[in-house]
């Protein structure tokens, strides 16, 4: 018998992982799947091992105890989640990617956050990783908008998101406390109309006037 705490996890797996590996046929190289506490030990081994990567741009949890809190975050799926890029051939772990903040109403919007694990990086799985989190994000989440922030020294993200078709939208000085410090960030966003990803409907949290 699956403890409680497990079938929760497999149940919530269940709803959104047949949504996460992109259309029928796709042949992309990763998949995308939630994250959960038995990815602890994977993860914590990752993100030590991509200290020099990450540094200065973010922090990831590299203790056992971080990852418990930092897991917590993604308990309310309707306000984020938390999803892994996966290689599809093996199921290593490639990268991260959080869509954070999610707000419905008139704004369907999100922030998304990601990262790439050193011993997958600059093998453009992120690129293909985030094009599915895009289209998750936009088919099945129904989202409008998703804005990433960067700091502007963090060539290779600015790179990726460029690529992707995201739009500069502005400087924001002292906007997020990382590395012990406020960081200034480049604001740089996508909507689903700009993506040429549009739900079949509107989410139902959207006034029709």
């Amino acid at each position: 018998m699956i403890p409680h705490d497990d079938a929760e996890e497999a149940r919530h797996a269940a709803v959104i992982d047949a949504d996460l590996t992109g259309p029928r046929g796709d042949r992309s190289r990763v998949v995308l799947r939630p994250m959960t506490r038995h990815d602890q030990d994977e993860f914590v081994r990752l993100v030590r091992a991509s200290a020099d990567l990450h540094h200065p741009w973010m922090s990831l949890p590299a203790t056992a105890e971080d990852f418990e809190a930092y897991l917590r975050r993604f308990d309310d799926p309707l306000s984020a989640q938390g999803l892994l890029v996966c290689v599809r051939d093996t199921g290593a772990m490639a990268g991260n990617i959080n869509i954070n903040s999610i707000v419905r109403g008139r704004f369907q919007s999100a922030s998304l956050g990601y990262a790439a694990f050193a011993p997958a990086a600059g093998q453009g799985y992120m690129f293909e990783g985030l094009g599915l989190a895009l289209r998750y994000a936009f088919e099945q989440l129904r989202l409008h908008r998703l804005e990433a922030q960067i700091q502007p020294d963090n060539h290779a993200s600015l790179r990726l998101v460029q690529r992707l078709g995201f739009r500069y939208e502005g400087y924001a000085p002292d906007l997020l406390f990382i590395d012990g410090a406020w960081r200034d960030h480049e604001r740089w966003a996508i909507t689903n109309t700009m993506a040429g990803i549009v739900p079949s409907a509107p989410h139902p949290t959207l006034p029709i006037r």
